[in-house]
Order: structure tokens, then C-alpha cells, then sequence
């Protein structure tokens, strides 16, 4: 009786195990309710004794058949078959149970294993995924730079080729003005017309400079942009 005691109490708390789980998903998948390793070294031994506690029932169940067949028949042995019959339910169904918890306790500890291998790779793609676009972030900023510096470079060389345009203009143009002051101060009609030149060239000369500062005022914003 004290084994079979001691056997229902074991089963009972296998059966509590169960219930509750070793394991506590309530809450977070990822914070057991008990240290995962102390509780599979807790469920494994639990689950040995149980183990012998079913198999030294079996040998006192076997042992009370041996005796009851040496009696005769009477009252006494009838009693005694009925308890042994009883014996056996009970531990038939200690068996199913144990085996049942076993089973559902070996399922949950698979389950948490393999959530818990998902939840890694699925930080480690995280970690991944955030070098992959830090990367990817600075190699665009890089092209960016690059692709800046390369406009900057020519506009720099257009400014430069513009420069060295208007300086040979200006030398044509003072050829073409020496020459026409000469044939004005030789023909008073000339003189007249070369005033006239002069104050559109002037004035072309204005509008001129305003373009090209107002380049220069257009390059330096996207160079500081």
C-alpha cells in the first residue's frame, strides 16, 4: 500500500506538471516559468522514478497472482482476487497516465526547443538584415558624395571654359573698339554709330554679368546643398 501511496502521489504531481507546464508560455515564449535546464533534469528524474515505481507495482501485482493461485477456493481467495483485480485497474491506469504526461510533457519541451531555434534565426536575420542596410545606407551615401563631386568638377570646368571665352571675347572686342575709334575720330558719322555700339555693348556687357553671377550664385547653393 505505501508503494501505491507513494506511486499515486508521483502520478498526481506529473499530472499537475502537465497542466501547468514545465515551461510558462502565459506570458513570454521566451521567459520559462523555471530554468529550463533544471526542470528537464526535474521532469527526467521524476519520470525515472515513476518508471520504478510502475515496475516494482507490477512485480507485487505479479507476486499477489502467483499467491492467490496456490489457494484454493474460498471466501478468502475470492477477496483476494478482487484486490488484485483492483490492483491491476489501478495500475493500468497510472501507466496510460504516466504515459499520456510523459508524451504531452515531451511534446511541449520539442515545441519550446523549435520556437526557440525559430526566435534565433529570426534575431540573427534581424541582426542581419540591419548590417545588410547600414550598409547599404552608407554605400548610397558614398554614391551620393561621388555623384556630387563629379557635378561640382563640371560645373567647376564649364565655369573655367566660360572664363577663358569671355577673356577672348573681350580681347576681340577691344581689337574691334581701338579699330572703330580710330575710323570714328577719322568720319563723325562713324564716331556716332560706335556710341551707339558702345552703349549696347555696355549694356549687353550688364546683362551679361548678371547672368553668370547669377550662375555662380546657382552653383555655389548645390555645392552647399
Amino acid at each position: 500500500m505505501r508503494l501505491t501511496s507513494n506511486l499515486y502521489r508521483s502520478v498526481n504531481w506529473e499530472q499537475t506538471t502537465a497542466a501547468t507546464g514545465i515551461f510558462s508560455t502565459s506570458n513570454s515564449d521566451s521567459t520559462p516559468l523555471l530554468n529550463k535546464a533544471s526542470s528537464e533534469h526535474m521532469f527526467d528524474t521524476m519520470a525515472m522514478e515513476i518508471e520504478q515505481l510502475l515496475a516494482r507495482l507490477t512485480e507485487v501485482n505479479d507476486g499477489m497472482a502467483d499467491y492467490t493461485q496456490n489457494l484454493g477456493v474460498n471466501s478468502q481467495s475470492a477477496a483476494l482476487l478482487h484486490t488484485l483485480q483492483r490492483h491491476r485497474d489501478i495500475l493500468q491506469d497510472y501507466s496510460h497516465e504516466f504515459q499520456k504526461t510523459k508524451t504531452n510533457i515531451v511534446a511541449h519541451r520539442e515545441r519550446e526547443d523549435l520556437l526557440g531555434s525559430v526566435r534565433r534565426d529570426i534575431d540573427a536575420y534581424k541582426n542581419s538584415s540591419t548590417t545588410n542596410r547600414r550598409s547599404d545606407l552608407y554605400l548610397k551615401e558614398h554614391d551620393h558624395i561621388r555623384n556630387s563631386e563629379r557635378l561640382v568638377d563640371e560645373q567647376i570646368s564649364i565655369a573655367i571654359a566660360t572664363k577663358e571665352n569671355l577673356q577672348s571675347q573681350k580681347t576681340a572686342l577691344k581689337k574691334i573698339t581701338e579699330t572703330m575709334n580710330s575710323l570714328a575720330n577719322r568720319f563723325p558719322v562713324i564716331n556716332s554709330l560706335v556710341q551707339r555700339v558702345n552703349l549696347r555693348k555696355r549694356r549687353d556687357t550688364i546683362i551679361l554679368g548678371l547672368v553668370i553671377s547669377g550662375c555662380f550664385i546657382l552653383l555655389i547653393l548645390y555645392m552647399f546643398h
